[in-house]
This record gives C-alpha cells, sequence and structure tokens, in this order.
C-alpha cells in the first residue's frame, strides 16, 4: 500500500483530473506485478519475486511522488488501489500456488484465492479509512506481504531449498500473511518522517548503512527484512496487552505507557 491518499492541507485535483508523473509509476508497478505473473507460469520463479520486489519499488514512489508535486487525485487513488491488487493480490497468489502449493490441490489454491480475497478487502479498507495523518497501517499492507512471498523464494533459492519441503510452511505463511492484512494490527507507515535537519541526516546514514547490509547478501537480507516487519505488528500488540496502561495512539509510531 502506497500513499495516495490526499495530503493533509493541499487540495486535491479536480475530479477526474489525470496526472502523467505518478499515474506512469503506478503503470510500471502493474506492468512488473503482471509480468511476475507470466514469469511464474513459464516457471520463471527468481524471476518472478523480483519483479513483485520491483513493483513494490514503483508502488512506493507514485504516492510520494503525486505528494511531492501536488499532482494527488482520486483517479490516481483508485487506479492505484486497482493495479495493487493485480501487482500484490493477483500476481503473489499465482507465484505461490505454482511454486509451492499446486502440490496441495484443493488446499492450495483455496489459499492463493483467500489471499487474493483479503487483498481486494485490505485495499478497500484503506480506500474509505480517513489515514492521511496518520503514521500507522491497519493491517499488514499488501505490498509487504507479496514482499515476503518475493523474499521467501528467494531465500529459498539462495539455500537450494526445494519447494515441497517446505510446502506445508509456505500454506501456513499465506494464511498468516491474508489475516494480518485484514486484520487490526497495528503497522508502522513511514509516510512521515520527521523533517528535522538532524533527523534528516540520521537517515541519510541510517540508509547507507541498510544499502550495505542489502547488498552483502540481498536474497537473505530481504528475507529477514521483511519477516520482521511482518512480525514487528503482532510483537507491539502483545506488547501493549502485557504492559498495563500502554496503547499504541493513532499518529504515533511507538506505544505510549502510562503508568
Amino acid at each position: 500500500m502506497n500513499d495516495n491518499e490526499m495530503p493533509v492541507g493541499r487540495p486535491e485535483g479536480p475530479r477526474g483530473t489525470i496526472f502523467l508523473l505518478p499515474s506512469l509509476l503506478t503503470t510500471f508497478s502493474l506492468f512488473s506485478g503482471f509480468y511476475a505473473i507470466i514469469s511464474a507460469i513459464n516457471g520463471l520463479y527468481i524471476n518472478a519475486a523480483v519483479a513483485l520486489i520491483v513493483s513494490g519499488v514503483f508502488d512506493g514512489l507514485d504516492g510520494r511522488v503525486a505528494r511531492m508535486t501536488g499532482t494527488t487525485s482520486n483517479f490516481g487513488k483508485e487506479y492505484d488501489s486497482l493495479c495493487d491488487l493485480v501487482a500484490f493480490g493477483v500476481a503473489p497468489a499465482v507465484i505461490t500456488y505454482l511454486w509451492a502449493l499446486e502440490a496441495y490441490g484443493r488446499y492450495g489454491w483455496l489459499a492463493a484465492f483467500l489471499y487474493v480475497a483479503t487483498t481486494a478487502l485490505r485495499l478497500a479498507r484503506f480506500n474509505t479509512q480517513d489515514s492521511g495523518s496518520s503514521n500507522n497501517f491497519t493491517g499488514l499492507p499488501c505490498p509487504a506481504a507479496a514482499g515476503t512471498i518475493a523474499t521467501t523464494i528467494l531465500f529459498c533459492d539462495f539455500f537450494k531449498v526445494a519447494p515441497p519441503a517446505i510446502g506445508l510452511v509456505v500454506l501456513a505463511m499465506v494464511y498468516c500473511l491474508s489475516y494480518l492484512m485484514v486484520s487490526s494490527v497495528v503497522y508502522m507507515s513511514f509516510k512521515h518522517p520527521e523533517t528535522t535537519r538532524t533527523r534528516k541526516f540520521q537517515m541519510m546514514v541510517a540508509m547507507v548503512l541498510l544499502l550495505m547490509v542489502i547488498a552483502t547478501e540481498p536474497q537473505v537480507t530481504l528475507f529477514i527484512m521483511a519477516i520482521i516487519y511482518v512480525i514487528s505488528g503482532p510483537v507491539r500488540a502483545l506488547y501493549r496487552l502485557m504492559v498495563p496502561g500502554c496503547n499504541a495512539l493513532e499518529g504515533h509510531d511507538k506505544p505510549v505507557c502510562r503508568r
């Protein structure tokens, strides 16, 4: 899910307005998702996984570009959601089914369908929520879920793990990701980072270090990052339950505890 919601304090474009640059980035995301499906059908699962990651990059850019250039619109929001359903709903489901779930017959394709359905529900809920001023997502964003599937494929290929050996794990993972997308678990969105001069410098240093870590073994580091993000939501929720008086307030990245 990206940030195509209308920014606070900035008027959106006229009804029906189409802005080229953000829509073009959204189309690139859709193209990458469609290419991932074609690659999976042809048995090229590594290409499919990489295409999903590329699709996620474009999806992360279109909303930010739209806000930075003042080109947000209702058309862009709806177009983005439709493209997200294909790139982060249909594509991961088809790839996972062909890669590891086909051997499970009905249970396999039902899991794939559940993934598509929960992605559609996740997107519909997101579009009806007023999340313009929030630093959090309600439920796991569908690009993160798709990225988890893509990095799992890359991780297994790196360690030469055959899909039949982890079929049940993948099946359980699809069900878990499907649930998390439509759950009320809170995830950090990173949409509105601090913009102070010191904070910007710290973020730049962190990005350089992050790129260095990813570059060491991308198949491993991307998988670890995806898993950490997926479990971060349930861990935060569990922490709030275990610590008395601790609540994550809307608009805050970290739980706020009152003792």
